[in-house]
């Protein structure tokens, strides 16, 4: 008898998804033996649309599409151009500091950190520059099941199938129970 075991990695994945203003865009050069990355601060949004405030995010650029679109897009915010963006932000995490010049200097401070995933649309200046492909999605009814909406339209609630009781010869079950 053999036994197999999958060696597949399983992670717990903590999305975060807003719209922000594209800020700071950098090709990051490690120290050492790391390889270079994209990096990127986005300003989300939060709050009322009437008095908006930013959550700052410094992000690796994770997302080989996610990467294309912050290289087309870092001429424009380098020319102070506003960059609006929907994405997707993964693992975000906090990073201690310490201020190092300014009036801060010497206290503690705290940053958001992530990995930029994905960008579902681009706005410079009001325009829309790009706008993602929706995902193609294999409707359900494909796949053998019944649709959603029949499955929700259906007043009729199907009778329960009878459970097959076994039916068994009460002697010789005690003559079972008698020989062992």
């Amino acid at each position: 008898m053999s036994t197999t075991q999958t060696n597949e990695a399983k992670f717990f994945d903590l999305h975060t998804t807003g719209i922000g203003y594209l800020n700071r865009i950098r090709e990051v050069k490690p120290r050492g033996k790391g390889k270079p990355f994209m990096a990127v601060t986005v300003a989300a949004l939060r709050g009322s649309m009437d008095d908006a405030e930013y959550s700052y995010i410094d992000c690796n650029v994770v997302g080989a599409d996610a990467e294309k679109l912050i290289r087309r897009s870092q001429a424009a915010v380098e020319a102070g151009k506003k960059v609006l963006v929907s994405f997707r932000i993964g693992d975000i995490w906090t990073d201690a500091f310490t201020y190092e010049k300014g009036d801060k200097k010497g206290q503690p401070g705290a940053s958001l950190k992530g990995r930029l995933l994905f960008i579902g649309w681009i706005k410079v200046d009001g325009q829309t520059v790009y706008e993602a492909k929706p995902r193609e999605v294999e409707p359900v009814a494909e796949q053998g099941e019944a649709e959603p909406e029949a499955l929700l339209e259906s007043k009729e609630t199907p009778e329960p199938e009878p459970v097959a009781q076994e039916k068994t010869n009460p002697t010789r079950a005690k003559q079972q129970r008698k020989a062992s």
